[in-house]
Protein backbone atom coordinates (compact mmCIF):
# COMPACT_ATOMS: atom_id res chain seq x y z
CA UNK A 1 0.00 0.00 0.00
CA UNK A 2 1.63 3.33 -0.94
CA UNK A 3 2.54 5.70 2.06
CA UNK A 4 0.15 8.30 0.73
CA UNK A 5 -2.99 5.89 1.32
CA UNK A 6 -4.86 7.74 4.34
CA UNK A 7 -8.21 6.96 6.14
CA UNK A 8 -11.19 8.17 5.21
CA UNK A 9 -12.42 10.38 8.00
CA UNK A 10 -15.30 10.24 9.81
CA UNK A 11 -16.86 13.32 7.89
CA UNK A 12 -16.88 11.30 4.93
CA UNK A 13 -19.66 8.95 6.53
CA UNK A 14 -21.79 11.34 7.85
CA UNK A 15 -23.10 12.86 5.01
CA UNK A 16 -26.44 12.17 4.33
CA UNK A 17 -26.71 11.57 0.79
CA UNK A 18 -25.89 7.72 0.22
CA UNK A 19 -26.31 7.62 -3.13
CA UNK A 20 -23.19 10.18 -3.73
CA UNK A 21 -21.01 8.02 -0.88
CA UNK A 22 -21.61 4.81 -2.91
CA UNK A 23 -20.00 6.84 -6.31
CA UNK A 24 -17.72 8.32 -4.20
CA UNK A 25 -16.36 5.16 -2.73
CA UNK A 26 -15.34 3.36 -6.15
CA UNK A 27 -11.23 3.91 -6.24
CA UNK A 28 -11.16 3.64 -2.56
CA UNK A 29 -9.09 0.94 -1.02
CA UNK A 30 -11.04 -2.21 1.36
CA UNK A 31 -8.19 -3.18 4.24
CA UNK A 32 -8.26 -5.76 6.58
CA UNK A 33 -5.87 -6.91 8.89
CA UNK A 34 -6.94 -10.43 10.51
CA UNK A 35 -4.97 -12.25 12.99
CA UNK A 36 -1.87 -9.88 11.96
CA UNK A 37 -2.22 -10.34 8.38
CA UNK A 38 -3.01 -8.20 6.28
CA UNK A 39 -5.05 -8.01 2.49
CA UNK A 40 -6.98 -5.24 0.47
CA UNK A 41 -8.44 -4.10 -2.87
CA UNK A 42 -9.53 -1.39 -4.87
CA UNK A 43 -13.55 -0.89 -4.48
CA UNK A 44 -14.73 -1.21 -7.73
CA UNK A 45 -18.73 -1.66 -7.38
CA UNK A 46 -21.09 -0.52 -4.69
CA UNK A 47 -24.77 -0.49 -4.11
CA UNK A 48 -26.52 2.25 -2.06
CA UNK A 49 -29.58 1.45 0.68
CA UNK A 50 -31.45 4.23 2.02
CA UNK A 51 -33.13 3.09 5.29
CA UNK A 52 -36.47 4.92 5.66
CA UNK A 53 -38.05 4.64 1.54
CA UNK A 54 -36.43 1.92 0.34
CA UNK A 55 -37.48 -1.44 0.78
CA UNK A 56 -34.68 -3.03 -0.60
CA UNK A 57 -32.94 -1.70 2.32
CA UNK A 58 -33.01 -3.72 5.65
CA UNK A 59 -34.14 -0.81 7.83
CA UNK A 60 -37.45 0.57 5.52
CA UNK A 61 -39.25 2.25 7.53
CA UNK A 62 -37.40 1.78 10.27
CA UNK A 63 -37.43 -1.38 11.03
CA UNK A 64 -34.98 -1.65 13.73
CA UNK A 65 -34.09 -5.15 15.06
CA UNK A 66 -31.01 -6.90 16.55
CA UNK A 67 -29.76 -7.12 13.12
CA UNK A 68 -30.33 -3.85 11.46
CA UNK A 69 -29.17 -1.88 14.71
CA UNK A 70 -25.68 -1.41 13.87
CA UNK A 71 -27.14 0.73 10.33
CA UNK A 72 -28.93 3.12 12.85
CA UNK A 73 -25.41 3.88 14.07
CA UNK A 74 -23.71 6.81 12.82
CA UNK A 75 -22.25 6.21 9.97
CA UNK A 76 -18.27 5.17 9.49
CA UNK A 77 -18.54 1.52 11.08
CA UNK A 78 -19.66 -1.88 8.93
CA UNK A 79 -22.27 -3.62 8.90
CA UNK A 80 -22.00 -7.60 7.89
CA UNK A 81 -24.85 -9.89 7.67
CA UNK A 82 -25.20 -13.17 6.36
CA UNK A 83 -27.15 -14.47 3.40
CA UNK A 84 -28.40 -17.29 2.74
CA UNK A 85 -26.81 -18.74 5.48
CA UNK A 86 -23.85 -19.02 3.56
CA UNK A 87 -22.36 -15.57 1.98
CA UNK A 88 -20.93 -12.69 4.84
CA UNK A 89 -22.15 -8.81 2.98
CA UNK A 90 -19.79 -6.39 3.92
CA UNK A 91 -21.64 -2.73 4.22
CA UNK A 92 -20.46 0.51 5.30
CA UNK A 93 -22.95 2.56 7.22
CA UNK A 94 -23.67 6.10 6.69
CA UNK A 95 -25.26 9.35 7.37
CA UNK A 96 -25.39 10.44 11.15
CA UNK A 97 -27.50 8.39 13.63
CA UNK A 98 -30.98 7.16 12.82
CA UNK A 99 -31.27 7.57 9.26
CA UNK A 100 -29.96 3.35 8.59
CA UNK A 101 -28.30 4.43 5.44
CA UNK A 102 -25.85 1.90 4.05
CA UNK A 103 -23.12 0.53 1.04
CA UNK A 104 -23.24 -2.85 -0.13
CA UNK A 105 -19.88 -3.42 -1.51
CA UNK A 106 -20.18 -5.54 -4.35
CA UNK A 107 -16.67 -5.76 -5.62
CA UNK A 108 -13.13 -5.10 -5.50
CA UNK A 109 -9.76 -5.44 -7.56
CA UNK A 110 -7.16 -7.19 -5.78
CA UNK A 111 -4.09 -5.24 -4.20
CA UNK A 112 -2.10 -6.74 -1.39
CA UNK A 113 -1.63 -10.65 -0.47
CA UNK A 114 -3.25 -12.26 -3.56
CA UNK A 115 -2.04 -15.38 -2.57
CA UNK A 116 -3.89 -15.15 0.79
CA UNK A 117 -7.05 -14.14 -1.20
CA UNK A 118 -6.58 -17.54 -3.42
CA UNK A 119 -6.21 -19.62 -0.62
CA UNK A 120 -8.86 -18.24 1.45
CA UNK A 121 -11.09 -19.18 -1.85
CA UNK A 122 -9.33 -21.93 -3.03
CA UNK A 123 -8.82 -20.24 -6.43
CA UNK A 124 -5.29 -21.67 -8.06
CA UNK A 125 -5.18 -18.31 -10.23
CA UNK A 126 -6.37 -14.56 -9.70
CA UNK A 127 -9.67 -13.93 -12.17
CA UNK A 128 -12.11 -12.72 -11.92
CA UNK A 129 -14.65 -14.65 -9.55
CA UNK A 130 -11.97 -14.35 -6.74
CA UNK A 131 -13.37 -11.33 -5.57
CA UNK A 132 -16.08 -10.12 -7.78
CA UNK A 133 -19.57 -10.51 -6.03
CA UNK A 134 -19.90 -9.32 -2.45
CA UNK A 135 -19.68 -12.97 -0.46
CA UNK A 136 -16.39 -13.68 -2.53
CA UNK A 137 -14.72 -10.49 -1.63
CA UNK A 138 -15.62 -10.73 1.84
CA UNK A 139 -13.81 -14.64 1.78
CA UNK A 140 -11.42 -13.49 -0.03
CA UNK A 141 -10.21 -10.41 2.38
CA UNK A 142 -11.16 -12.95 5.38
CA UNK A 143 -14.66 -10.66 6.63
CA UNK A 144 -17.04 -11.97 8.66
CA UNK A 145 -19.83 -11.24 10.61
CA UNK A 146 -17.96 -11.12 13.45
CA UNK A 147 -16.45 -7.46 12.09
CA UNK A 148 -19.86 -6.36 12.28
CA UNK A 149 -19.77 -2.98 14.22
CA UNK A 150 -16.38 -2.47 13.53
CA UNK A 151 -15.10 0.90 13.09
CA UNK A 152 -13.77 1.71 9.75
CA UNK A 153 -11.50 4.80 10.63
CA UNK A 154 -9.65 4.11 13.26
CA UNK A 155 -6.03 3.03 12.83
CA UNK A 156 -6.06 -0.24 14.92
CA UNK A 157 -9.31 -1.32 13.12
CA UNK A 158 -9.22 -4.84 11.82
CA UNK A 159 -11.10 -3.16 8.81
CA UNK A 160 -10.74 0.27 6.93
CA UNK A 161 -11.25 2.27 3.72
CA UNK A 162 -8.45 4.31 2.31
CA UNK A 163 -7.69 6.52 -0.08
CA UNK A 164 -4.36 5.81 -2.03
CA UNK A 165 -5.09 8.41 -5.11
CA UNK A 166 -7.23 6.42 -7.17
CA UNK A 167 -9.04 8.27 -9.90
CA UNK A 168 -12.08 6.50 -11.33
CA UNK A 169 -12.80 8.36 -14.54
CA UNK A 170 -16.05 6.94 -15.70
CA UNK A 171 -18.95 5.68 -13.72
CA UNK A 172 -21.89 3.38 -14.66
CA UNK A 173 -24.89 3.05 -12.96
CA UNK A 174 -28.04 0.58 -12.74
CA UNK A 175 -30.35 -1.51 -10.85
CA UNK A 176 -29.32 -3.05 -7.87
CA UNK A 177 -28.94 -6.89 -7.93
CA UNK A 178 -31.80 -9.35 -6.00
CA UNK A 179 -34.30 -7.08 -4.91
CA UNK A 180 -36.67 -7.50 -7.23
CA UNK A 181 -39.77 -7.96 -4.50
CA UNK A 182 -38.53 -4.24 -3.45
CA UNK A 183 -41.15 -2.66 -5.61
CA UNK A 184 -40.81 0.70 -7.05
CA UNK A 185 -37.36 0.33 -5.18
CA UNK A 186 -36.38 -2.35 -7.56
CA UNK A 187 -35.84 -0.17 -10.28
CA UNK A 188 -34.05 3.01 -8.04
CA UNK A 189 -30.44 2.89 -10.63
CA UNK A 190 -28.29 2.79 -7.36
CA UNK A 191 -25.98 0.69 -8.36
CA UNK A 192 -22.58 1.89 -9.21
CA UNK A 193 -19.39 0.32 -11.15
CA UNK A 194 -15.89 1.59 -12.76
CA UNK A 195 -16.59 1.18 -16.68
CA UNK A 196 -14.22 -1.06 -18.29
CA UNK A 197 -12.78 -2.83 -14.83
CA UNK A 198 -13.20 -6.64 -15.25
CA UNK A 199 -13.38 -7.05 -11.40
CA UNK A 200 -16.93 -6.08 -11.72
CA UNK A 201 -19.44 -8.98 -10.77
CA UNK A 202 -21.78 -10.19 -13.95
CA UNK A 203 -24.76 -8.84 -12.43
CA UNK A 204 -28.14 -7.40 -14.70
CA UNK A 205 -29.82 -4.00 -14.86
CA UNK A 206 -27.27 -1.63 -16.60
CA UNK A 207 -28.34 1.44 -17.55
CA UNK A 208 -26.51 3.91 -18.45
CA UNK A 209 -23.28 6.33 -17.41
CA UNK A 210 -22.90 8.09 -14.47
CA UNK A 211 -20.57 11.22 -13.83
CA UNK A 212 -17.73 10.90 -11.30
CA UNK A 213 -18.93 14.40 -10.44
CA UNK A 214 -22.35 13.59 -10.01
Amino acid sequence: MSLSARLLPPEFYLRTDVVQIAKDLLGKILFTEIDGVISSGKIVETEAYRGPDDRACHAWNYRRTPRTEVMFGAGGHAYVYICYGIHHLFNVVTAPSDDAHAVLIRAVEPIENVELMLARRGFSKPIPALTAGPGALSKALGITTGLNGANLYAPDSPIRILDAGYKVEKIMEGKRIGVESAGESAHWPWRFWEAGNSWVSKGSGRLRDSSAKA
